[in-house]
C-alpha cells in the first residue's frame, strides 16, 4: 500500500527518536554500572597461632660479633582518642582505640598528637608523621575509621583509657557515656615498660597484632628522612659489609641503678663494651643524639667512625626536624633507625627500648646487644637482650 509523504516523515522521526532513548539509556544506565568486588581481609581470625619454631636462634659463638639475622621476617598472624608522649607509644595507642572503637561499633576518628616537650601543649594531625591512607586501608575491614572531624564535635570531658583496655572498663566506663551522647573523646594511656615486662607471657589478639604491628608507616617525607640517613650509614660501613650499629644514648645519665640493675651506660662504657666484645674500630655507629657533645669523646676514641643526626641529615631537613624546641620528629627519626639497624644496643632501659625491640621482633631482627654492669665474657651472644633469648616479649605471640 502506498504511503503518503506524512506518514514517511513520521517514521524517520519515531525511528529517530528510539534510537536516541536507546542510546540515552545505554550510557546512563549500563555505561555507569561498576562492580565493586570486596576487599579481602589479611585478618583471617582472631585466633594467635603460636609455634614452637625458635624465631629467633642464638648462633654459634665465633669470635665475630656481627651475626645473621633470620632470613625472613616472621610471619605475622595477626569516638576520637587523643595520644601522646614519642612514637613508642603511638602504635599501643592506636590499638587501644581501635579496641574500643570495635566493642562499642563505633566509628573511630583517627587521633591527634600531643608533641612532646612542647609548651603549651601542641597537636599535631597524625598525618604529620604517619601515612593516613596507609592506617586506613589496613584498618578498613576491622573498624570504621575517619580522618574527618565530625559535624558536631563532642565537647564532652575527656575520658582517659588505661593501656590494654579491657571490654569490662569499656562496658562500665565508656559505653554509658557513647550510648548517652552518641560519640566518646578518649585520652588513651601510654604503656610502661614495666607492663611490657610483665605482659610478656601474655598473648594479644589478631585485631591488637595487626594495629600494632601492621599499620603504622611513616608518612613520605619521614620515610624518606630514615631511609637517607640508614643508606648514608652503611655506604660509611664498607668495611663491615654495610653493617652498623644503633645505640640508644641519652643525656644525663649517671650511671643509676634500679635494684641490682643498672638503668643506663654513658658513652665511654658503651664504647668499652662495643670494643670488649669485637667490635672493631672501623665499625660504624649512630647515635640517638641531636649533635655531637664532649661527652660523646670517649666514645669517638674507641670508634672514629660515629654518627649523630647532626651530621647525617641534610641542611634543609636539619632545619626542619632538629632546630625545634619540639623534639618528638627527632625521636620518630631515631626510633626508625633504630628499629632498622643490623645492631640495636640500647643504653638506656625504658619504653623506647622495649617497644623498639618488639619492631625488631616482628621484622626479624633478633641483633640486640645489652650492656652489662659485669662482663665476664668477651662473646657477644652472652650479651643478647632477654626479650630475644628468652623469647618473653609479647611480640612473640603476634608471630607464628
Amino acid at each position: 500500500m502506498a504511503m503518503d509523504l506524512r506518514q514517511i516523515v513520521a517514521a524517520l522521526l519515531t525511528l529517530s527518536m528510539f534510537l536516541m532513548l536507546a542510546n540515552m539509556i545505554k550510557r546512563d544506565h549500563f555505561d555507569s554500572l561498576q562492580i565493586n568486588l570486596p576487599v579481602t581481609s589479611s585478618v583471617e581470625n582472631d585466633v594467635i597461632k603460636v609455634t614452637e619454631r625458635s624465631l629467633a636462634k642464638l648462633p654459634v659463638v665465633s669470635k665475630s660479633p656481627w651475626k645473621e639475622d633470620l632470613e625472613a621476617a616472621p610471619k605475622p598472624c595477626w569516638s576520637k582518642p587523643e595520644i601522646s608522649s614519642g612514637p613508642e607509644c603511638h602504635a599501643s595507642q592506636i590499638a587501644d582505640g581501635v579496641a574500643v572503637a570495635r566493642y562499642l561499633g563505633a566509628t573511630l576518628v583517627l587521633p591527634n598528637i600531643v608533641a612532646m616537650g612542647s609548651k603549651p601543649r601542641v597537636r599535631r594531625y597524625l598525618g604529620d608523621i604517619y601515612d593516613v591512607e596507609k592506617i586506613l586501608n589496613t584498618l578498613d575491614d576491622i573498624v570504621r575509621v575517619t580522618k574527618y572531624q565530625p559535624n558536631e564535635p563532642n565537647k564532652g570531658k575527656l575520658i582517659r583509657v588505661p593501656s590494654r583496655v579491657s571490654g569490662n572498663y569499656i562496658e562500665q566506663n565508656i559505653a554509658p557515656v557513647f550510648r548517652k551522647r552518641g560519640s566518646s573523646r578518649l585520652e588513651i594511656y601510654c604503656p610502661s615498660a614495666q607492663m611490657i615486662d610483665e605482659e610478656k607471657t601474655k598473648h594479644l589478639d589478631s585485631f591488637a597484632c595487626l594495629t600494632m604491628f601492621g599499620t603504622l608507616q611513616l608518612q613520605p617525607e619521614l620515610q624518606q628522612v630514615v631511609e637517607s640517613v640508614v643508606n648514608r650509614l652503611r655506604n660509611f660501613s664498607q668495611k663491615t659489609n654495610g653493617k652498623f650499629v644503633a645505640v640508644d644514648l641519652q643525656k644525663g645519665c649517671l650511671g643509676s641503678a634500679q635494684g641490682a640493675r643498672k638503668m643506663c651506660y654513658h658513652a665511654e662504657e658503651v664504647g668499652k663494651f662495643l670494643k670488649k666484645i669485637g667490635f672493631d674500630r672501623d665499625t660504624t655507629i649512630y647515635l640517638t643524639q641531636s649533635q655531637w657533645s664532649s661527652s660523646l669523646d670517649s666514645l669517638g676514641e674507641f670508634f672514629p667512625n660515629t654518627y649523630t643526626k647532626e651530621s647525617m641529615l641534610s641542611a634543609d631537613k636539619k632545619t626542619k626536624f632538629l632546630n625545634s624546641e619540639i623534639s618528638d620528629m627527632e625521636k620518630v627519626i631515631d626510633f626508625y633507625i633504630c628499629s632498622q639497624s643490623d645492631v640495636f644496643v640500647p643504653a638506656t632501659f625504658g619504653l623506647f627500648y622495649s617497644t623498639v625491640a618488639g619492631m625488631r621482633i616482628a621484622s626479624g631482627r633478633n641483633q640486640i646487644l645489652v650492656p652489662s654492669q659485669i662482663m665476664t665474657s668477651s662473646v657477644a651472644t652472652e650479651y643478647v637482650s632477654p626479650y630475644i633469648s628468652e623469647k618473653n616479649h609479647l611480640a612473640y605471640s603476634c608471630c607464628c
